[in-house]
């Protein structure tokens, strides 16, 4: 009973005018007056320039004489005048931005360059590079290649004869030497890089 009494209050609401296409979900608004379909769209004239504080006035005579004083001066002036008005008007300093921390690419930004002139950072990992060796001696470079680089005897003859080649990477100032100096005493020539 109670199941019909729900269905038949649906049944006696009054139903909302039907409505079409986009002006459905507008027309629940109680102020909703459809436009008519037949009627052309309204064409606004829009500015040229966009400027959101709307016409400014002209600048005042008294502001055009002082641009035109200040644009006769020299240059070596005109850059003490941003300074001297800071002073004058009493603005607050503005505080050097840290860039600490961001990648600045290249250049390094106005400070970055004179910082990577000032510390030369000293190489620490240096390379092993065969220049070229003695067709002869051949066979001892591909023995000493194998000596430090764990490869296998194909790899390595592959390697000694793609010469001039890099052998090894990251090595120490002092592993490196040495590996040059077993190299030439082989018969081959390597230079580190």
């Amino acid at each position: 009973m109670r199941i019909i009494a729900v269905a038949r209050s649906f049944c006696a609401r009054p139903t909302l005018p039907k409505a079409t296409g986009h002006l459905q979900v507008r027309a629940f608004q109680p102020d909703f007056v459809p436009r008519d379909p037949k009627a052309k769209p309204i064409r606004y004239k829009y500015p040229e320039i966009y400027n959101p504080y709307g016409l400014r006035p002209p600048p005042s005579d008294k502001i055009v004489q002082l641009a035109e004083r200040i644009a006769a001066l020299a240059p070596e002036e005109r850059c003490q005048l941003g300074p001297a008005l800071v002073e004058r008007l009493k603005l607050p300093k503005l505080q050097p931005i840290s860039t600490e921390g961001m990648d600045l690419g290249p250049q390094g930004g106005a400070a970055g360059g004179s910082k990577a002139e000032e510390k030369k950072v000293e190489k620490t990992a240096f390379d092993v590079k065969l220049e070229k060796f003695e067709a002869s001696a051949k066979i001892k470079v591909i023995k000493e290649v194998r000596a430090f680089t764990s490869l296998g005897l194909k790899e390595a003859k592959d390697l000694v004869e793609k010469a001039p080649c890099v052998l090894t990477q990251g090595l120490t100032k002092e592993e490196a030497t040495d590996i040059i100096e077993k190299l030439k005493a082989a018969g081959g020539v390597a230079v580190m890089e």
